[in-house]
């Protein structure tokens, strides 16, 4: 059995170990590094450190002395969140003053002490944040507050819309006159209305009507959307937005001025004001034109500047404006189709009055001429008017609406709960720039 023993007995792994010894050992080790800061702010640091790659005095100095080269914004915008708290500062202040050796202290307290040495830190850490997002930022609002004063100002310029907002507001009060009295305005939201409502037909919306009635009628406001610009820009900017963030920029450069005062001899804080003070200036002074020209072209149509956005005012336009071009494309190849019809059947005898009769074109012009004769018929037998013009004539304000457009007769009537496009249109002045 002792030669089974000693051929098959387990191999040691190695020496066994020394309980006195491992006692030794622990007793020699270095006495654990001082701490200033709270563990997981102090590996926070560490990881920051690490991604700016520079050492401690490079970066302070470079606080110090606003180099942007030097440090880069997005390693500014982490550090920003290391300034030194209160408690952190009473801690640094204990420590000095007892004199203790800064090897005592891992290398992110050292780094604490350092920075907290800088002359007003935050305030120098914010304004380099500041010089280093200036540009973009300045560049970034620029188009957004030309687009809110360019859609503004044309929309609220516009005769051509006018116009035809003028002839909107003849259609619906002539198909609301035996329900009701007659409108002085109506809501911008009501003309997504006119691709709802249909014929008896079924085959063309009141928009078609109406756009047939202003390309045969009033060829010259066929093209109103060519008046209007940026709309499209204009409805994606959150104005209250762009707002702030000027007003935020405009704080920026008072702290950068303040900061140029107490130290004078910085060239970066001097090159920077000089090229950039106009320019903020300018942003100061298109963001008031951009608020004042919003203001006045939603009061302009009759909404309310705090209850309609950019977002929400623009887009009904923009909507609009689609489906009056949409309409146009529908009547045109209407147009067509009827002309190859007629063509095909031209050489069938009597046929072709028959299809007059039938086409989707021939039958709203019908519809259109009647609605026309009815009118000039109730002002003949003197029936009630619907709405008066100026003169009190009907006939004018559906045959001749470009030179004798739809006016309101009685001034000291009026609904408070509609205000009226049609006197809105004329009482705000322009804003210009």
């Amino acid at each position: 059995m002792s030669d089974f023993e000693e051929q098959f007995k387990t191999k040691a792994q190695g020496p066994g170990l020394d309980i006195s010894a491992l006692k030794v050992k622990a007793t020699q080790k270095a006495p654990s590094k001082v701490t200033l800061m709270e563990s997981n702010r102090a590996k926070n640091l560490a990881i920051t450190l690490r991604k700016g790659g520079r050492s401690i005095q490079d970066i302070c100095t470079a606080i110090e002395t606003y180099d942007q080269q030097a440090l880069s914004l997005d390693f500014l915008e982490l550090l920003l969140r290391f300034l030194p708290t209160e408690y952190e500062r009473t801690l640094i202040g204990k420590f000095e003053r007892e004199q203790q050796p800064l090897e005592e202290l891992s290398e992110e307290d050292q780094f604490m002490i350092r920075f907290s040495r800088i002359p007003r830190l935050a305030e120098r850490m914010n304004v380099m944040i500041f010089l280093g997002n200036f540009s973009d930022t300045a560049q970034l609002l620029m188009p957004q507050l030309n687009a809110i004063i360019a859609a503004s100002m044309s929309l609220k310029s516009s005769s051509k819309l006018r116009n035809i907002l003028e002839i909107v507001l003849a259609f619906g009060n002539y198909m609301n006159s035996s329900k009701r009295g007659a409108a002085y305005g109506f809501r911008l939201q009501s003309l997504d209305a006119l691709l709802e409502m249909k014929s008896t037909d079924r085959k063309q919306t009141l928009l078609h009507y109406l756009v047939r009635v202003i390309t045969e009628k009033y060829p010259e406001l066929t093209g109103f959307h060519t008046e209007l610009h940026f709309l499209d820009k204009a409805g994606t900017v959150s104005l209250d937005g762009v707002l702030q963030d000027v007003r935020s920029l405009q704080q920026g450069m008072e702290l950068t001025r303040k900061e140029f005062m107490r130290q004078d001899d910085s060239l970066v804080l001097k090159e920077f004001l000089k090229a950039n003070t106009e320019l903020m200036e300018k942003l100061q002074a298109d963001s008031k034109t951009a608020k004042e020209a919003y203001e006045s072209a939603v009061e302009y149509f009759g909404e309310n500047p705090k209850t309609s956005p950019p977002t929400t005012f623009f887009p009904m336009f923009m909507r609009f404006i689609r489906a009056y071009k949409k309409a146009e494309q529908d009547i045109e190849l209407w147009k067509k189709q009827e002309a190859a019809a007629k063509e095909a059947e031209s050489s069938q005898p009597g046929s072709g009055e028959q299809l007059d009769l039938k086409s989707p074109f021939q039958k709203a012009k019908r519809q259109q001429m009647d609605m026309i004769a009815e009118l000039k018929k109730k002002q003949m037998v003197k029936e009630p008017l619907i709405y008066e013009g100026k003169d009190g004539a009907i006939e004018d304000i559906i045959s001749d609406l470009r030179n004798n457009p739809y006016r309101r007769a009685d001034k000291g009537r009026g609904s408070a709960k509609k205000r009226a496009v049609g006197q809105s249109l004329q009482a705000t002045p322009d804003i210009s720039l």
